[in-house]
């Protein structure tokens, strides 16, 4: 293979394997989770991402933003986006809800987006966005029956505190992005992750040192996870980012989004022996179409 066709083949590949590094996260929590609290895990992630990725904006000739205003906007942007997304999602599944279906939900995010696009942003869905948001309602709601327990008051292995965690995860992350897209156009991406995390990690800190005992099993597996989510996550997929909306890919990688659920549940198959009923793999595979459906239907018209 020639020099030329294998950069042609990397590039290809680019999408792909951000998608795969994003649903390794999930993964992640649950091996994490065991040896430290949700708040205090998360807190010594986003400290040591930012002892790392700080130095990178210089190296990297990256830009910060500018003025007071934009700064609080961005900050804000990362409390919603970094700290209720992670937060929900690690205090859910520490709550007992299988890192798949963690997964499932917040995969949900493209729905609940364009769904209030409407009052927030004044666009009007297309008839295939709305088919796309009822498909993704109708196939959660298979998989959510699917882990009912006719025996039992509550869901399977998790409770509703864990099913609100993650929802608060998925309000987080919608909101998130709906506020970045009206108050933070043109944030530079490496400076203002860095600044996103500042505000996310702030808010983090402050939820362990009020709420959780702060203590830490330095085992091994914790410190290879923390590694992991450091290293593969919060630096190589971000940069991958960069380089994606660099070549004018980050279309590709926001169709690819809907991979990460089914790869989620793979993954947590093989190394949690997590199962879903059929009727929940047709309530994924159902909600994923909806998440197609909504993505690719076409741009919001405005009002």
């Amino acid at each position: 293979m020639t020099a030329d066709r294998r950069r042609r083949a990397w590039l290809a590949a680019m999408p792909l394997l951000f998608v795969a590094l994003w649903s390794t996260g999930f993964i992640g929590a649950k091996f994490g989770l065991p040896y430290a609290e949700p708040f205090t895990f998360l807190f010594v992630r986003f400290l040591l991402t930012l002892v790392l990725l700080v130095p990178l904006v210089g190296l990297l000739g990256g830009r910060w933003p500018r003025g007071l205003a934009n700064w609080g906007h961005i900050a804000l942007s990362g409390l919603l986006v970094h700290a209720a997304y992670l937060g929900g999602v690690f205090y859910g599944i520490e709550l007992g809800m299988p890192a798949g279906l963690a997964s499932l939900l917040v995969g949900l995010q493209p729905l609940l987006t364009a769904a209030l696009s409407g009052p927030l942003l004044g666009e009007r869905l297309g008839r295939r966005q709305w088919l796309g948001l009822v498909m993704g309602l109708a196939g959660v709601a298979l998989v959510l029956g699917g882990k009912l327990d006719p025996g039992q008051a509550l869901f399977r292995g998790f409770g509703l505190g864990a099913l609100g965690a993650v929802m608060v995860a998925l309000a987080g992350i919608s909101l998130g992005t709906l506020y970045q897209k009206r108050y933070c156009a043109g944030m530079p991406l490496l400076g203002g992750t860095v600044v996103q995390y500042l505000g996310a990690g702030a808010l983090l800190g402050l939820g362990a040192l009020t709420v959780e005992t702060r203590h830490i099993e330095w085992s091994p597996t914790f410190l290879l996870t923390l590694g992991w989510l450091v290293l593969v996550l919060s630096i190589s997929a971000i940069l991958l980012l960069m380089t994606l909306i660099e070549r004018g890919e980050a279309s590709r990688v926001a169709s690819l989004f809907y991979l990460v659920p089914p790869a989620t549940a793979l993954e947590a198959w093989w190394l949690f022996d997590e199962r879903l009923p059929a009727i929940s793999l047709a309530g994924m595979a159902l909600a994923i179409a909806g998440v197609v459906l909504a993505v690719k239907g076409g741009r919001p018209a405005q009002r």
